[in-house]
Order: structure tokens, then sequence, then C-alpha cells
């Protein structure tokens, strides 16, 4: 639960990049914003002035948000007709995140809040959200611990013959077990994932997924993941699973082979670990997003791989590595075009991998916390490719 001295830090932090903009106060409708800073996801609006105390007015449910929120002034949603009275008239630039508002919201509030000018603050808080607190990177090392220990348990129920359904069923059973709460949250719009990816020959499926591998899924209303194709002999298996835990993301991909791996695919999963150990020693404050995806991909080239990396050939994933925290997509992102610098204490999840067509799927990922000595990795699963017995 959210203690009040780090929903005061969060706040604080905001109010001084509030100032600094000259917007008055800030107006948060998106959950997971909320329960960034109020710790709890009931249905609610949150109202952050630049200067002063928070404001949650709830809808439902009053009684739960105030036994989880810190936040001192928590009220029921009011009428229509007395909204408007609820804010100061002195606070007329507004700030809202509009990469997660929909435009009937956007409307109702102009509406409701005459006189007032609304302008975007998505990167603040996405910038603000990036950083994670001590408390935050303890949850996230949980979740990692977690996810870890059940990709553990999967040479006992990965076999040949089986279909990607069946893992994907047995791995999100135990994940279910130990806790994961089910939600992978994503701020992109039409983005959707479910649970995570099991794939083996569906993995050369292309798809609308802003990933490099997609799966086949189960239909075409469901084009992502696990599909009904049978895993065999020499094939190898790629499980990218996120897990949530108290609300935070670890993200984290193994390979499995049942028998041997062809040794194209084999050199294209070494590449793999030196990129992921190249973009893990860079991973320092002052670090440019982008040197570290050219870098990547320039290994990737060297290697002979290029065209592969990080997908399907022509369909090719314009990133190496997503910040994680309460939402899979969070910044930063190691990606083409992204000049963002890193900072201490932001968690990234690196994900070089290949694709490559005729033979399959093949890569790696963990979560890392950038620090002044490169990225600290969240958990201690080995990065080697599980060979099983036929």
């Amino acid at each position: 639960m959210l203690s009040e001295t780090e929903s005061q830090e969060r706040v604080l932090r905001l109010q001084a990049m509030l100032l600094s903009k000259d917007i008055q106060a800030a107006l948060f409708i998106l959950p997971i914003d909320i329960y960034y800073f109020a710790g709890t996801r009931q249905n609610a609006i949150l109202w952050i002035p630049a200067a002063g105390q928070p404001m949650l007015l709830v809808r439902k449910s009053l009684s739960r948000a105030r036994e989880e929120s810190p936040i001192a002034d928590i009220r029921s949603f009011p009428s229509s007709k007395e909204f408007a009275s609820v804010f100061s008239d002195d606070q007329v630039c507004i700030g809202m995140t509009f990469d997660a508002v929909p435009m009937q919201q956007h409307l109702y509030y102009t509406r409701a809040l005459p006189g007032r000018s609304f302008v975007d603050i998505s990167m603040m808080v996405r910038e603000l959200r990036s950083v994670k607190s001590t408390l935050e990177l303890e949850q996230l090392r949980n979740s990692a611990g977690k996810l870890a220990s059940v990709f553990a348990e999967v040479p006992h129920f990965l076999k040949a013959g089986i279909s990607e359904l069946d893992l994907s069923a047995e791995m999100e059973y135990r994940l279910r077990k130990a806790g994961h709460e089910g939600y992978i949250r994503m701020r992109a719009y039409n983005q959707e994932l479910f649970y995570g990816i099991a794939v083996s020959s569906g993995g050369l499926s292309g798809g609308f997924f802003d990933g490099p591998v997609t799966g086949k899924g189960l239909s075409s209303a469901s084009p992502h993941g696990a599909s009904y194709d049978v895993i065999l002999l020499n094939q190898p298996v790629l499980m990218d699973y996120p897990a949530v835990f108290n609300g935070y993301i670890a993200d984290m991909t193994r390979m499995f082979v049942v028998g041997t791996l062809d040794q194209e695919l084999q050199r294209a999963f070494d590449v793999a670990i030196d990129i992921q150990e190249m973009v893990r020693q860079a991973m320092k404050p002052g670090a440019i997003c982008e040197d570290l995806f050219l870098s990547a991909a320039s290994m990737a080239e060297h290697a002979g791989l290029g065209s592969y990396f990080m997908g399907m050939p022509g369909e090719q994933a314009k990133f190496v590595g997503h910040g994680v925290g309460l939402e899979l997509d969070e910044l930063p992102v190691l990606a083409k075009g992204f000049s963002m610098l890193l900072q201490v204490n932001q968690v990234i999840a690196v994900e070089p991998k290949f694709v490559i067509p005729g033979k399959g799927v093949i890569g790696i990922e963990n979560t890392f916390v950038v620090t002044a000595e490169g990225g600290l990795r969240l958990s201690d699963l080995p990065d080697d490719i599980v060979f099983l017995e036929p």
C-alpha cells in the first residue's frame, strides 16, 4: 500500500514540474496515473494543484478509496451543477495526459470547467514516473523474482507434441497461482496483451503487436500469442512473459528446445546475448537511448543478422528495450529517434531478438535498473537456452 510519505514525494515532484511550466493544476482520469499518486485504483479523478493538497473525487468505491489512499482530501464525485465550484477560480491552466484521455472525456471536462484551458502533460508525467523510488524498485525486484521462479518450472511441463496453447496455459496457471494479477497494462493506443507469449512455429507469424515477436494467436480477433500449432522436436520455443505483482511489471524471455538447435539459430542467440551485455554495460545515466539501439542494430548487422533483428523482415520493431513499471510500455525506450538521456533508477526490459524465416524465433530478455555502473539485473535466472531430452 502506498505510504503517505511516498505519495507526497510523488506529488511534490509533479508540482515542481507544473510550476516550471506555469500550469496551475493537473487533472488525472487514467486509473493507473491516479494509482501512482493516490495509491488506489477506484473509479475516480485526481486533482493536483501546483501548490496545495491533492483532491480525489470518487464515483465508486468511496469507502475503499478512503481505506487504500493516503490522500487526505477524498470526496464523493460531485454533481454536474456543483462540479466547477469544487475548484479554485484562479486555477485556469490545467494539465491533462492527452495520450490517455479520450476526446469524449476531454470535451466533458471542458464543459464542466468553463473558462479553463487544458494543456498536454503526458511526457511530463511519463518522465516523472520513469524514475523509480526505492519502494518501486523493491516491488519490481519482487515481481522479477517470482517470474523467474515460474520460468524455472518450464522444463517440468514442456515437451514435444503439446500445442503452444497447452504450454501457455501451464505457464499462466503457475503464474496465477504465484499471485500474478493478470493486468498487463499498456499506455499505447490500440495495443493489448494477454499474459504473454509462448510460441514456436507460430512465432514466425507477423502481427499488430509492437514488439519483435507477435505469435499467431487463436483467431483473427486475437492474433497474438500462442496458437494451436504443435511444438516439434528440434524447434526453438520462445517464452516471453511479463508478470504483475502489486501492480508492478517485470518482463523476461527464455528459450527452450526439445532436442537440438539449428546452428544459425544458436549463433543468433549468441549475438542476442552479446547485444544484451553491450546494452547492460551502457545503461548509465547520461547515455542516449537512440545510441544504444543503433549500437545494438549495428552489432546485428555486423553479424549478418540485421534483416532478422527485432522482427520479421520488413516488419521489424525499432527498439531494443522499453521501460517497465506500472505499465509495460513506460519510458524510456531504447529506440530509433528517441534522444532521451537515461537517468538513475529508470527500469528497462532489454530484449534483443531475431526472427529467421523458415527456422524460428530466438532471443533473450531481462529487466534492468539504470545505475552508475550500468544495468543492474533484477533476477538471477540463467540466460542459457534450456535443452530438454526428447
